[in-house]
């Protein structure tokens, strides 16, 4: 079966040309190619489209009626084809990203304003979420994920490191002493991130490797990194986090980080994840690129 969008630029070829022959050769193909393309439009219209004579070809009523419309649908076609073009080439587009809570927040938003004045053809739409989300049936055109990737057909790009700390308040540690070894958490309260398996309400995994595991209770776990530091600045027990939830914290003294007998893990990394595409949309690169500087590829640009 032919294709019916070629036999369109055909015909319009062929009128624009006054000629099949010529028609055949500015599109590439044989004058009997050309031929069997107007002819199979035709057959399918149940219309004759051109009065064909040995001097001339001319339109038909029904064929000045569609040579309208096909004139119309390719010229839309070629600005569609353009468009899609384009968003490879310019950074501009609506750029949806999806983006963990409490990362979102700190690291970020304070970064968007410095993207839009670099890109202002770029309109963000950002969604903060800890779930992890389907980039594709949800329609995302990328995210930011923290840990260990699973893997999947998505492009991920490293952008920083993600280290941890084990951490609580002064004021906890001086009514209930500071733990020296990973064994000694089993006597305190321990406040669990309930997305994590690393750092869960259960049990926390320790060590360069993750293998020293060690089971924990606490009385509260929560889905969200800002409510165990908030219930640790407060003396409530200790967290298990990522460096960039207590960096200011830790700094302003509000929590102090336990030397235990087992590091924390680094927490796999701090990555850019989007759908595999032979090239993907401007927008999409400009941005990874522009996260992957400021937030610093070897997490220069992160507390840690």
């Amino acid at each position: 079966m032919l294709d019916r969008l070629t036999g369109m630029q055909v015909f319009a070829r062929v009128v624009a040309l006054g000629s099949l022959s010529a028609a055949a050769r500015e599109l590439g193909m044989s004058q009997t190619m050309a031929t069997k393309h107007v002819a199979a439009l035709e057959t399918r219209l149940g219309v004759k489209l051109l009065h064909r004579t040995t001097r001339q070809l001319t339109l038909t009523e029904a064929g000045r009626k569609y040579l309208d419309a096909a004139e119309r649908i390719l010229a839309e076609v070629e600005e569609s084809e353009s468009d899609v073009s384009a968003d490879h080439v310019e950074v501009r587009g609506t750029l949806r990203v999806s983006v963990p809570v409490s990362f979102g927040v700190r690291e970020i938003s304070p970064l968007i304003p410095a993207f839009v004045a670099l890109h202002p053809a770029v309109k963000l739409d950002i969604g903060m979420n800890d779930r992890q989300i389907d980039l594709i049936e949800e329609g995302w055109d990328l995210a930011v994920r923290i840990g260990r990737l699973a893997d999947s057909s998505l492009i991920a790009r490293r952008l920083a490191p993600c280290r941890t700390v084990v951490c609580a308040s002064p004021a906890y540690l001086a009514a209930r002493g500071t733990p020296r070894k990973i064994g000694d958490l089993t006597t305190h309260n321990c406040l669990g991130y309930t997305l994590s398996e690393t750092m869960g309400a259960d049990r926390w995994s320790l060590g360069a490797d993750g293998r020293s595991r060690i089971s924990i209770t606490g009385n509260l776990k929560a889905n969200n990194g800002d409510c165990l530091v908030a219930a640790a600045v407060a003396g409530q027990g200790i967290i298990y986090v990522p460096t960039f939830l207590v960096a200011h914290e830790l700094e302003a003294k509000r929590l102090v980080a336990l030397k235990l007998d087992h590091a924390p893990v680094e927490f796999g990394g701090i990555y850019a994840v989007y759908p595999s595409e032979r090239r993907p949309p401007a927008k999409i690169r400009a941005f990874v690129d522009f996260l992957a500087k400021r937030l610093g590829a070897s997490g220069s640009q992160l507390p840690l």
